[in-house]
C-alpha cells in the first residue's frame, strides 16, 4: 500500500476517531520552497509540508503527525516530524506507518510507542501540555484570542505565529522586556500589529505605544499592516495635540524625535504620565546614533511600569549592542538565512566590478583639477572616490554599467544607487539621466535622487516604494534608503559608498529581500563597485547574536570593524573643498567583472561570469565546434537544443540581451560564446541566402512562402520557421490555409523538405 493509501485507510481514521475534524488540517504547507539561481534561470525547491497537523485552537497548533507507507516501522518518520515540530514550535510529534503511532514529547524528552486506536483524545493531550507548560488560566485566556482575520489580511506564516505566541505568553507570565530578532522583508510590523489586535482584545493591555524613527514608518505602518485599528489609532503631534483630550485613543504612534525634541525637551512627560502606557514597541531598535539611542531609551525609562518590545532585523554589532543589554536575549529569531532557506525572502547574485583605479590612482606631478588647484600628491583608492576627491570619469562609468544593465534586463526594474554622499548622489542621479535621455522623456522622474537634504526626492519616495506606481526607478541615494523604507519591488542594488558597518550591510541587502512574484520579483542583484559583499565572508554575517567580552552596558564602545576588533573609520574626513578630476585628468576604465552567487549563509556557492559558465556546459554537451555543427544540422527541431541549455540554468535569450547580441542567431551565438567563433547576424545570414539565388528554383506562390519564411528568421529566429503553425499566421494567410500552401510544394512532406533547404541554405558555410 502506498503512503496514500496507509493515511486513507488508516491513520485519519484513526485521528478522526480522537479528534474534532475542524482541529486537524492535512497536507499543511510551512514554507514556499526555496527559489534556486541556476545560471541565468530561476526556479523554485518544493516547499515543506506537514501531513497532518493538530491544533489546540486556531492559534496554536500542538501536534504534528508524519506518515510512511506500510514498508517503514512505526517510529520511521519521527525525526522528520520532530524536525517539523521544532521549526514549528509545537510540543508534540508523531509517526505513523498504519500500525500504530511513535511519539516523541518535546515538553519532558520522552518517547514511546502505541497502538493506530490508543492515540491521545484531544483532551489528553490539551491536558498533558497545559499541566507540563504550567499554564494559568489567565495565559490560557490570553493564548486562546485569535489573530485579527479579514479577506484582506492574510494568516501568519509559521515564523510569524511562534513569534507572536511566544510574545503574547511571555507578556502573560510577567516578562516586562522583550526582544524580537526578525530579518528585514519578514513581517515584523505585520507581527508587531497581531500582538497589538490580541493585547487589545483580551483586555491585558489598553494602551499602546509604536515608536520608531523615520515618518515613512509611522506612516507605513497606519496605512498597512495597523489599518484595522484605524478608528482607536493616534498618530502623536506635539504641536496639535492637547493634553486632555490625546486619552482618548488606544494605540498611539510617535517619532523618537516627537517625544524628544532636538532642544532634548522631554515633550512625553507634558503630554503623558509614566503610568499611561502598559505596552511600548519600539520598531528596529538597533538604530540610529548615540543620540537617537538616548532618546527612545529615555523614554522607556520615563515609561518603565510598561512592558516593552524591541524589533530588529539586526541586534548583532557592538556599537548598537546595547539593546540586547536592556531587554534581553531574543524571545525569537527568524533569521535571513531561514527567510531564502524557506522561499520566503528573495535570494541574490552578485556582480563584482572593479575599475583599474580601484586599488590607487595618483595624479600626475602637479596635475591640477578642473578648478585649477593643485591636485594633493597621494595614492587614492575607493575609499576616497566621492568622499575626498571627485573623479568624474569613475561615475560616468558606474553610471554607464548600471545603464547596460538595465537595458539589457529590465529598464524599469526598481533600482536603488547608493552612493558615498548627497553630492555624489545628485551627480550620479544626472549621469544616469542623461545616459537615460529617451525613458527621462517618457517620465522625468525617471531617476531621482531621494536623500535628506533634496526635499523633491523625499517627496517621491512614497512613489519609489510603491508597487503600483512605476515611477521613479531609479532612486540614489546616500543613507536615507539603507534602512526601514519597505521596498518591496527592488531589483538591483547598486553599491557605490564604502560601508564597514554590517548592520548597515545588512540592512542595505535587506532593501532587494522581499519577494513579489505576482509582479516579476523573483531574486535581486547586487552591483558592487567597491567591493563591499567582502561583507558576505565575514563571520557576522547572518551569525548567532554576541555580546562583545568585556562589553559593559553604558561603557562607551570604540569604533569596530565588522569582525570585532577596533580600527579606523573607513573613510578619513572629507575636506574642505575636494578636488574635481575630469576625464582628460583621470581616465577610468572597467577591467573586471565576476558574478557570484552565495547560499543562505552568505558562503559562496560559485563565482563566475555567466558567459564561462554558458560555455563550459556547451562544452561540456558538444565536446567542439564540429561537433554542435553536426548535432545543430541533424536536429529536427532546434528548439531543443535551446531547451536543452534552458534546464541547465541558461537562458540564451536574456544572455544575448546581456551581450547586446539580440540580432544574433542562437546557432552564432553559441558557436561565439563556447567556440570564439565570429558571429554573423540573422539579416546577414538571410542575405547571403539571397546573394546566392537560393529561390531560382521555385516560383509562384511557393517562392513567396519561402521569401517570406526567411523575413520571419531575420526577425525572430529559426524556431517559428520549423513551426508548421506559422502558416496560419500573416502573411501566409494572404496565401491561403496550410492545406493549400503544402499542395504547392507536392504535400506537407514537400513543404517539410523545403523548409528544410531553406535552413540548410541559412547555415550553409558551416553545415558538415
Amino acid at each position: 500500500m502506498s503512503e496514500e493509501d496507509i493515511k486513507l485507510q488508516y491513520i485519519t481514521p484513526a485521528l478522526l476517531s480522537k479528534w474534532n475534524r475542524e482541529k486537524i488540517t492535512m497536507e499543511t504547507r510551512i514554507t514556499d520552497g526555496k527559489i534556486n539561481l541556476k545560471g541565468n534561470f530561476v526556479f523554485r525547491e518544493k516547499p515543506k509540508r506537514a501531513d497532518y497537523i493538530l491544533y489546540l485552537s486556531a492559534n496554536n497548533p500542538i501536534a504534528v503527525v508524519e506518515a510512511k507507507d506500510n514498508t517503514r516501522s512505526v517510529s520511521y518518520g519521527l525525526q522528520q516530524a520532530m524536525t517539523y515540530a521544532r521549526m514549528l514550535d509545537i510540543p508534540f510529534a508523531y509517526s505513523s506507518n498504519g500500525d500504530g503511532f511513535a511519539e516523541h514529547d518535546f515538553l519532558t524528552g520522552q518517547e514511546r510507542e502505541f497502538g493506530l486506536d490508543e492515540f491521545p483524545t484531544e483532551q489528553e493531550l490539551v491536558a498533558r501540555y497545559k499541566q507540563e507548560s504550567s499554564l494559568t488560566s489567565t495565559q490560557e485566556a490570553i493564548l486562546e484570542q485569535p489573530y485579527y482575520t479579514s479577506q484582506n489580511t492574510y494568516p501568519p506564516r509559521y515564523y510569524q505565529r511562534i513569534a507572536i505566541n511566544r510574545t503574547v505568553d511571555a507578556i502573560a507570565r510577567g516578562q516586562q522586556r522583550l526582544l524580537l530578532v526578525m530579518a528585514t522583508g519578514t513581517g515584523k510590523t505585520y507581527t508587531a500589529f497581531q500582538i497589538v489586535y490580541r493585547m487589545l482584545q483580551s483586555g491585558m493591555k489598553r494602551k499602546i505605544l509604536y515608536l520608531a524613527d523615520r515618518n515613512i514608518l509611522v506612516d507605513q505602518s497606519i496605512q498597512q499592516d495597523f489599518a484595522p485599528l484605524e478608528k482607536v489609532t493616534h498618530k502623536i503631534n506635539v504641536a496639535k495635540d492637547d493634553k486632555s483630550t490625546i486619552t482618548s485613543h488606544q494605540v498611539y504612534f510617535s517619532l523618537y524625535q516627537q517625544l524628544v525634541g532636538d532642544d532634548d525637551q522631554e515633550h512625553f512627560s507634558e503630554l503623558f504620565s509614566p503610568d499611561f502606557f502598559d505596552l511600548i514597541i519600539v520598531d528596529e531598535c538597533h538604530r540610529g546614533s548615540a543620540k537617537e539611542e538616548s532618546r527612545w531609551r529615555r523614554i522607556l525609562e520615563y515609561f518603565h511600569s510598561a512592558t516593552q518590545i524591541g524589533m530588529t532585523a539586526t541586534p548583532k554589532e557592538t556599537k548598537y549592542i546595547s539593546n540586547l543589554s536592556y531587554f534581553g536575549e531574543p524571545i525569537y529569531t527568524y533569521s535571513l538565512k531561514e527567510g531564502i532557506e524557506d522561499g520566503f525572502l528573495a535570494p541574490f547574485k552578485v556582480i563584482n566590478i572593479t575599475t583599474d583605479i580601484g586599488e590607487g590612482w595618483r595624479p600626475r606631478k602637479g596635475q591640477k583639477d578642473i578648478n585649477g588647484v593643485e591636485i594633493p600628491d597621494r595614492i587614492y583608492t575607493n575609499s576616497d572616490y566621492d568622499y575626498n576627491i571627485i573623479i568624474e570619469d569613475r561615475i560616468q562609468q558606474v553610471a554607464e554599467e548600471i545603464t547596460n544593465y538595465l537595458k539589457s534586463t529590465d529598464r524599469m526594474a526598481k533600482t536603488i544607487v547608493f552612493c558615498a554622499t548627497e553630492d555624489a548622489a545628485l551627480r550620479m542621479r544626472d549621469a544616469l539621466a542623461k545616459l537615460n535621455a529617451d525613458m527621462m522623456k517618457e517620465n522625468p522622474d525617471y531617476v531621482v535622487r531621494i536623500t535628506g537634504g533634496d526635499d523633491y526626492g523625499k517627496g517621491k519616495l512614497k512613489y519609489f516604494i510603491s508597487v503600483s506606481s512605476p515611477y521613479p526607478v531609479i532612486a540614489t541615494t546616500s543613507k536615507l534608503l539603507s534602512t526601514g523604507a519597505d521596498c518591496k519591488m527592488t531589483k538591483l542594488i547598486v553599491l557605490d559608498e564604502m560601508i564597514g558597518s554590517m548592520t548597515e550591510f545588512k540592512q542595505i541587502i535587506g532593501r532587494g529581500t522581499r519577494l513579489r512574484e505576482k509582479e516579476g520579483k523573483t531574486h535581486f542583484v547586487v552591483m558592487d563597485f567597491r567591493n563591499v559583499t567582502r561583507l558576505f565572508a565575514d563571520p557576522d554575517w547572518d551569525g548567532p547574536i554576541e555580546i562583545e567580552k568585556g562589553y559593559r552596558p553604558g561603557k562607551k564602545p570604540g569604533k569596530e570593524k565588522p569582525g570585532g576588533g577596533k580600527e579606523p573609520p573607513v573613510t578619513p574626513p572629507e575636506p574642505a573643498v575636494k578636488p574635481i578630476v575630469d576625464k582628460n585628468g583621470c581616465k577610468v576604465q572597467i577591467i573586471h567583472k565576476t558574478v557570484s552567487v552565495y547560499d543562505a549563509n552568505g558562503k559562496l556557492l560559485r563565482q563566475e561570469s555567466i558567459v564561462d559558465y554558458t560555455k563550459e556546459n556547451i562544452r561540456g554537451e558538444y565536446a567542439s565546434l564540429d561537433n554542435f555543427i553536426r548535432q545543430w544540422s541533424a536536429q529536427e527541431k532546434k528548439e531543443q537544443i535551446r531547451d536543452l541549455l534552458h534546464g541547465r540554468g541558461i537562458d540564451l535569450e536574456l544572455l544575448k540581451a546581456e551581450q547586446q547580441m539580440t540580432d544574433v542567431d542562437d546557432f552564432d551565438f553559441i558557436c561565439h560564446v563556447a567556440f570564439d567563433k565570429k558571429p554573423l547576424t540573422r539579416r546577414e545570414r538571410a542575405n547571403n541566402v539571397k546573394k546566392r539565388d537560393f529561390f531560382s528554383k521555385y516560383s509562384g506562390v511557393a517562392r513567396k512562402v519561402l521569401e517570406a519564411l526567411l523575413d520571419k528568421y531575420m526577425n525572430t529566429g529559426i524556431y517559428e520557421i520549423e513551426k508548421t503553425e506559422i502558416l496560419k499566421l500573416d502573411p501566409f494567410l494572404k496565401l491561403g490555409k496550410p492545406a493549400k500552401i503544402a499542395g504547392y510544394f507536392g504535400g506537407k512532406q514537400g513543404y517539410l523538405n523545403a523548409v528544410k533547404e531553406l535552413e540548410q541554405a541559412i547555415y550553409m558555410d558551416e553545415v558538415i
